[in-house]
């Protein structure tokens, strides 16, 4: 059943565990992560990004994984991810998505509150909820999700809610998108001062490549909503290569590149403790 974020997190919040979002770009991905979130019984958001639509259009792509999320046994939140552009996201509304981030922390502050402002009174109108984020979330192969003056303050957090109303927030505190070529070095207590400001649910980018104690230590601190792609991609290609070793059929390699990816949705979840939350 199609849900927002409003719909998964609060709860999840309130519980102490953590909803997955699974970006895909395909129907092998969407298909592993449905019947991955059916088999364990938890609330799930899937969708896509802005930065991945080179590999999967939008209009291509939608109508499969909003027919999977509706006939879906589970909550299902169907999610355009770091939207940078209003043509883009509002292009998500209208194809369905029932919710949508509005990315602007790249540029300046102001011009951030103000364009998520905007992107919620629109979102809204459709009945959509949205997360933007304040603070910036680096990439991995610059390492400057270390540059400590780009995390996010408590102060800040709780000034951006006000100003745009935000169903929830993303935050910067240690973590990179893409593939970690050092260890990340998250500040837990940086996190655990933004939630004690702040009742708004929060969110961890670059979640793929954080270690088990990592998930666990920012869902116990306050995150209720974990992002995760480059994961899913590892364990695609995992499937692929043993299925060439194998010398299997196209079809059969498909079908054991999805089976490798629901397996790692399920190990996700089961470590966000969303399983039977649904």
């Amino acid at each position: 059943m199609l849900v927002t974020l409003n719909d998964v997190l609060k709860k999840a919040q309130a519980e102490h565990y953590g909803v997955g979002l699974f970006n895909t770009t395909d129907t092998d991905m969407a298909q592993a992560v449905i019947e991955a979130a059916e088999e364990m019984r938890s609330p799930v958001i899937i969708g896509t990004a802005e930065v991945l639509l080179y590999a999967g259009e939008l209009k291509l792509i939608v109508p499969s994984i909003r027919a999977l999320a509706e006939r879906a046994s589970v909550p299902v939140v169907l999610h355009y991810d770091h939207g940078l552009t209003f043509d883009r996201c509002i292009e998500a509304l209208k194809l369905g998505f029932t919710s949508v981030m509005f990315d602007g922390s790249a540029g300046d502050s102001d011009k951030n509150i103000e364009a998520t402002a905007e992107m919620v009174k629109i979102a809204h109108s459709f009945g959509a909820s949205v997360e933007g984020e304040i603070g910036h979330v680096g990439q991995a192969e610059t390492n400057d999700g270390l540059l400590t003056d780009m995390y996010t303050t408590p102060g800040e957090a709780v000034d951006f809610v006000a100003a745009t109303g935000v169903d929830a927030l993303a935050v910067a505190i240690g973590t990179a998108h893409g593939a970690y070529k050092t260890k990340p070095c998250l500040d837990i207590e940086r996190l655990k001062a933004i939630r004690a400001a702040t009742d708004t649910p929060l969110v961890l980018h670059g979640g793929s490549g954080l270690s088990d104690d990592d998930f666990r230590n920012t869902i116990a601190a306050g995150i209720a909503k974990v992002n995760i792609f480059t994961d899913l991609c590892v364990a695609g290609n995992e499937g692929m290569k043993k299925g060439l070793a194998a010398d299997m059929a196209y079809l059969d390699i498909r079908n054991l590149k999805v089976e490798e990816m629901k397996k790692a949705v399920i190990n996700k979840m089961t470590l966000f403790g969303s399983q039977n939350k649904a």
